[in-house]
C-alpha cells in the first residue's frame, strides 16, 4: 500500500473514531471537570479561560452536567464588543465599537477574534483587551457561549464532523463571506474551539463562493487570501486552503497535540492540513494543563506581528 493510500485509511479511521466520540464525550468532560475541581480552579477559568487574571463567576461542578450558564447562552454567536456590549450577528465590523489598545484609541486595524469552550462573555471581554495590548488592533469578539463541560465537548466533537448548528460558526461565515464580496480583508484570530469553529466557517465561505457566486478553486483561493488567520492551541486538524495562516502550538498543550495539528511528526503529513503556505509555529513552555493551554498567559506572549509571523522570524 503506498503512502497516500496508508493516509485515507488513516483518515477514515479517525472520522470513524471521531463519531465514535460523540456517543463517548459525556464520560469526557465528567473526568476532565472533576480534574478541574481537584485543582481548585473556578469553571470560568478552566480550558479557554486558562489562568485569567480576572475573577470568573464560580460554578460548581454539579453545574457543568446541568443546564450549564444560561445566561451566557443568550450572547451565542453574538459580536462583543468595547465594554462587554453585545450586537446581533448581522451587525456590520464597521459599526461595532470594538476593544482598543490601552495606549491607543484609534488602531487601524481590526481584529475578529472567536473564543473556544467554558468561556463566558466576560471572559472572553477580558481578552479582547489583552489582544488589543498586544497586537496594537481593535478587537472585536464573535461569542461561542458556554452551556456547560457536557454540551460544549459535544458541541467540539460536531464541530469536527462539520454537523449541527453553531451559531458562533454562522455568524463568522456571514462575516467573513460579506467582507469578501465589498473586498475587504479581515484578521481572524482564534482559540481552543475557537479555531474548530474558524476552519468550519472558512469552509463554508468556500463552497459560498464556489456555489453561489461560481467560482473556480484557484478564484476562491485569490478571494480568500484577504483573510489573515491566527490560531492558538486550537483543535482543529484541516484549514482550507486560500487565507494566510499563522498556527502557534505549545507541544505540552495537549488541545493541538491530540486534537488539532499535533507534533509535526510521523504521519502528520497526511492527517493534517494546516492550510496552503500556512507557517506553524511550535514553542514549548511547560506547566500544568491549564497554564500551557493559556492564550493570555502563554500563547499571546510567544506572538509576533502577522507580517513578521509569516516570514517566519520569531
Amino acid at each position: 500500500m503506498n503512502p497516500l493510500e496508508r493516509g485515507r485509511n488513516i483518515l477514515n479511521r479517525v472520522r470513524t473514531g471521531a463519531e465514535h466520540a460523540v456517543d463517548n464525550v459525556k464520560h469526557t468532560a465528567q473526568n476532565t471537570a472533576h480534574q478541574v475541581a481537584e485543582g481548585g480552579r473556578k469553571v470560568g477559568q478552566a480550558v479557554d479561560a486558562f489562568e485569567h487574571k480576572v475573577e470568573a463567576k464560580a460554578t460548581t461542578v454539579k453545574e457543568l452536567f446541568g443546564k450549564g450558564s444560561q445566561p451566557d447562552r443568550q450572547y451565542d454567536g453574538q459580536f462583543v464588543g468595547a465594554g462587554g456590549q453585545t450586537f446581533p450577528p448581522n451587525t456590520p465590523l464597521s459599526s461595532i465599537p470594538g476593544v482598543t489598545p490601552r495606549n491607543n484609541p484609534n488602531p487601524k486595524e481590526t481584529v475578529v477574534y472567536v473564543n473556544g469552550i467554558l468561556t463566558e462573555k466576560a471572559t472572553q471581554s477580558y481578552t479582547l483587551q489583552e489582544i488589543a495590548d498586544k497586537t496594537g488592533a481593535k478587537a472585536i469578539g464573535i461569542h461561542n457561549a458556554t452551556e456547560g463541560a457536557v454540551a460544549d465537548v459535544i458541541q467540539c466533537a460536531k464541530d469536527k464532523l462539520d454537523k449541527g448548528k453553531n451559531p458562533a460558526v454562522d455568524t463568522l461565515a456571514d462575516t467573513l463571506y460579506s467582507e469578501l464580496k465589498a473586498g475587504r480583508s479581515v484578521h481572524v484570530m482564534a482559540h481552543s474551539q475557537g479555531g474548530l469553529i474558524t476552519s468550519r466557517a472558512l469552509g463554508d465561505v468556500a463552497r459560498r463562493l464556489r456555489i453561489e457566486d461560481g467560482m473556480s478553486q484557484a478564484d476562491v483561493e485569490k478571494t480568500m487570501s484577504k483573510l489573515n488567520v491566527e490560531t492558538f492551541g486550537a483543535a482543529a486538524m484541516s484549514y482550507p486552503d486560500g487565507p494566510n495562516y499563522v498556527h502557534y502550538i505549545n507541544t505540552k498543550d495537549i488541545v493541538p497535540g491530540a486534537f488539532g495539528l499535533g507534533d509535526g511528526k510521523g504521519l502528520d503529513e497526511f492527517l493534517h492540513h494546516p492550510g496552503k503556505g500556512a507557517v506553524v509555529k511550535r514553542f514549548t513552555e511547560s506547566g500544568s494543563p491549564v497554564q500551557a493551554h493559556s492564550i493570555d498567559t502563554t500563547y499571546l506572549n510567544h506572538r509576533v506581528p502577522f507580517d513578521q509571523a509569516r516570514a517566519g522570524k520569531f
